[in-house]
């Protein structure tokens, strides 16, 4: 069963019903594994049937396949979610979209692909799991995965960073909208991180061999890339209760200190 057999820390999400949205591959598989490991009732999302049809019997967890590039769809999976189990509890979006674009070669094309998934997508995945909160008035947790390109990030990122920068302020916008809700929605600003969907992207966009990893890993400060399974257990840990009252945090979960310069 993988990282799923890895020593929990304490059952944080024991009994709650959790919806990965983008749970197939990378860092939202690691979440979903986090999640059945630490005693949550899992549903995730993705594209290929194949992939997550595996993780679903590694885990234990539900797969819905789904094209989040559709908002109904990304309401569809809370619809379904609550439909199985009779509500939702928490709610990851994990979905990302990182194909290169700049502002001088982006197509209408590429940036309405970058919104519609990175951006648009979480909205009314949020939307539809809100309205089941409230309906229900019971409290609630969200946590956005957002990237550190949110601050500017590099210049063949552009459509990319827009939407995270959009989904940092949908955030906050939406934990302050629904804190008397005692629904709690945070976003996780990750760094350069080891995932299969990176190592596809520094092939197919930047020429990179076998040994990517082993290089940009010596060039980083901790001497590694950003690895999924720690990120899931910091995002578990905001899901849980025992991030207590935590909303409208946007998080830098990044080795490299913004603003700072030698």
């Amino acid at each position: 069963m993988g990282s799923t057999e890895r020593t929990g820390l304490t059952g944080l999400l024991d009994g709650k019903v959790v919806l990965v949205n983008g749970g197939s591959q990378g860092v939202g598989a690691a979440i979903v594994r986090a999640a059945v490991r630490e005693g949550a009732v899992v549903s995730f999302t993705g594209r290929r049937a194949e992939v997550g049809e595996k993780l679903a019997a590694d885990t234990g967890a539900r797969f819905l396949r789904a094209d989040l590039s559709d908002p109904a769809q990304a309401r569809d999976s809370v619809v379904q979610t609550v439909e199985a189990h009779g509500r939702v509890d928490c709610l990851v979006n994990a979905a990302g979209l990182t194909s290169r674009g700049s502002l001088l070669d982006t197509t209408p094309e590429l940036f309405d692909q970058h919104i519609a998934i990175n951006l648009k997508a979480p909205f009314f995945a949020m939307q539809a799991a809100v309205a089941d909160m409230t309906a229900r008035t019971a409290p609630g947790t969200i946590v956005n995965i957002g990237s550190n390109c949110a601050h500017g990030g590099p210049p063949h990122l552009a459509p990319y960073s827009t939407a995270k920068a959009g989904l940092a302020g949908l955030t906050r916008n939406a934990a302050h909208a629904h804190r008397f809700d005692r629904i709690r929605i945070n976003a996780v600003n990750i760094g350069w991180t080891d995932t299969e969907g990176e190592d596809a992207t520094q092939r197919a966009f930047h020429g990179a061999g076998d040994d990517w990893r082993e290089q940009a890993a010596a060039r980083q400060p901790m001497g590694k890339l950003g690895q999924p399974d720690e990120i899931a257990d910091f995002v578990v840990f905001l899901l849980s209760d025992r991030s207590g009252v935590v909303t409208g945090s946007v998080i830098d979960w990044d080795q490299n200190v913004l603003g700072a310069l030698d």
